[in-house]
């Protein structure tokens, strides 16, 4: 997830120019000029801070998109609702990056930095039926939904602790106090790391969201440390279970066939990394959309007094379309030729699904660039579609709205320290989130 730099996307593969074509992606009634100016600048830093109009450029005029990224690999783009879901649940798009036909050391191209150094390339994210069919059922036994129920209490504690840290002050940065900390103090405890070894977890985690994905050493060494930790954890798990995550895992069973150490440790390393990046950028996303839309943080706040249950699950539905936290869904790669959306893709090419493109489609969503808490019919992609679709989403879920309300109820009149223009959103292709985010308030007790 490397710092973008300045390129200009590849020209359309769309052939018919400057003239009225029929779009079948879109049924027959709809007819689209296409454009001739010059297509929308990708990667640049100022589209990081706001990439919905060349999305919506994209949309209109090249809705398959052939473009060269920043790293040099050429790629396709997917940005409309209907084609980023079948694409999402075509198992001719596999995620196993050996099928790039460019790639036949199958490099590793999730967004997670250093897994392949680091020996962690077996997880959810990079493999395709039958191994993910047998490794997604025997997480699913550890990962379930009373697991994740049990653990808001610790999620509301952790939520209050950090805001105790800050309260007092009249002043934070919500991503480095808040919305960071939060997660890693969460997974670790779900995972079962010991209290006294979760700050080292927090400069781990530190240090790949600072630095993404390229190669830097540190990135590097971080990530083979957290390979370290965890391979000696499950050890002592297995020795000694505890009511955990890791140990869950251990025990998980299908048919008398086990996680092996190795599966155990990438499953616990992409829910480390996944799970907490995640979940810190719908945290600062969530909160950055609710400063510059005021009645519908009003509205929040008074679904949080009211604890109008269903106005809140509505509201997290609609901050993860409205600005989600994962721009792209992770790589998939053609496994023979095929069409998606009138477009032809080759076998062996790159095929990138943009989630945050897709949720902008007026095509399925009325006024799609508005932030409505009340939105209804709200199947949006945030966290994928299909057999890949995010097994962590309850969590992510969970944490997000906690830390959402906590925030807004214990400090009510929080807002934005800087103009929304000085804001900086952190480079890179899979993931959405602000570097920072200062914010100021009336110096509140805490509840300590």
């Amino acid at each position: 997830m490397g710092g973008p730099s300045l390129i200009r996307v590849g020209r359309s593969s769309a052939s018919s120019r400057g003239r009225l074509r029929q779009d079948r992606s879109h049924g027959a009634g709809y007819r689209r000029r296409v454009n001739r100016t010059p297509p929308p600048e990708l990667f640049t830093w100022e589209f990081a801070t706001d990439p919905y109009p060349a999305y919506a450029w994209l949309r209109e005029h090249s809705p398959v998109h052939r473009t060269t990224l920043p790293s040099g690999v050429e790629a396709w783009l997917v940005t409309r609702y209907a084609d980023a879901r079948q694409a999402l649940a075509d198992s001719r798009l596999s995620k196993n990056p050996a099928h790039h036909a460019k790639d036949a050391q199958g490099k590793s191209k999730t967004g997670i930095p250093g897994e392949r150094s680091a020996n962690l390339m077996t997880h959810l994210l990079n493999i395709d039926p039958p191994d993910h069919t047998r490794l997604r059922r025997l997480v699913s036994k550890a990962f379930t939904p009373r697991t994740i129920a049990a653990f808001g209490p610790r999620v509301q504690e952790l939520a209050d602790r950090l805001i105790d840290d800050f309260a007092e002050k009249g002043e934070a940065d919500l991503i480095h106090d808040f919305a960071f900390p939060l997660p890693i103090y969460a997974i670790c405890d779900l995972l079962g790391v010991p209290e006294e070894d979760q700050d080292d977890f927090r400069d781990w985690a530190g240090m790949m969201i600072r630095h993404g994905g390229g190669p830097r050493g540190g990135v590097a060494r971080s990530v083979k440390k957290i390979r370290a930790y965890l391979a000696e954890l499950i050890h002592r798990k297995r020795e000694n279970p505890g009511d955990d995550l890791i140990s869950a895992l251990i025990r998980a069973s299908d048919h008398g066939e086990h996680l092996t150490e190795n599966e155990a440790a990438a499953m616990c390393f992409v829910i480390l990394f996944a799970g907490f990046e995640t979940t810190i950028n719908l945290i600062g996303n969530s909160a950055h959309a609710f400063f510059r839309n005021p009645s519908q943080r009003a509205m929040f706040q008074s679904a949080v007094e009211r604890e109008d249950e269903r106005l809140l699950d509505t509201a997290i539905e609609e901050l993860l379309r409205f600005d989600g936290p994962v721009e792209l869904a992770t790589w998939r790669y053609a496994t023979e030729p095929l069409d998606i959306g009138g477009t032809q893709i080759r076998e062996g090419d790159p095929v990138l699904v943009v989630l945050a493109a897709a949720d902008r489609d007026p095509a399925r969503f009325p006024e799609p660039d508005s932030l409505d808490l009340s939105r209804r019919d709200n199947q949006h992609l945030g966290y994928g579609h299909g057999i890949h679709y995010c097994l962590g989403a309850p969590l992510a879920r969970l944490e997000g709205r906690i830390a959402l309300e906590t925030l807004f109820r214990r400090l009510p009149d929080v807002q934005l320290a800087v103009e929304p223009g000085d804001l900086r959103w952190r480079g890179g292709l899979i993931m959405r989130g602000l570097r920072t985010l200062p914010v100021e308030f009336t110096a509140a007790a805490s509840n300590a």
